[in-house]
């Protein structure tokens, strides 16, 4: 079992940067493959970036590649995503996610099914 508290979300204007942080708990958080997602208002929940269980392998969604780097610290038990040059469109919620299951897919770590712990998200508020 895993616990998953996001922090770093804020309002920022378009252009700049944020780092989230999602700090998990429990014994076997280095073997579980780690995502984010985001949830904008009326809209399903997306897909942003995942990471294996090792941080070898990373994973983003075409709208955030070149301009956010998720990566992990397995000593501290936390996930980060260093967001920048932020536009109006990746204002959401965003959620970190764990799964202990094993990826053998790319689209594994991109399915929000293939992800059974959630944290509670953390607010993206991007002024133009």
């Amino acid at each position: 079992q895993v616990q998953l508290v996001e922090s770093g979300g804020g309002l920022v204007q378009a252009g700049g940067s944020l780092r989230l942080s999602c700090a998990a708990s429990g014994r076997t958080y280095s073997s579980y493959a780690m995502g984010w997602f985001r949830q904008a208002p009326g809209k399903e929940r997306e897909f942003v970036a995942a990471i294996s269980w090792s941080g070898g392998s990373t994973y983003y969604a075409d709208s955030v590649k070149g301009r956010f780097t998720i990566s992990r610290d397995n000593a501290k038990n936390t996930m980060y995503l260093q967001m920048n040059g932020l536009k109006p469109e990746d204002a959401a919620v965003y959620y970190c996610a764990a799964d202990p299951r094993p990826k053998y897919y790319s689209s594994d770590y991109e399915d929000v099914a293939e992800f059974d712990y959630w944290g509670q998200g953390t607010r993206v508020t991007v002024s133009s």
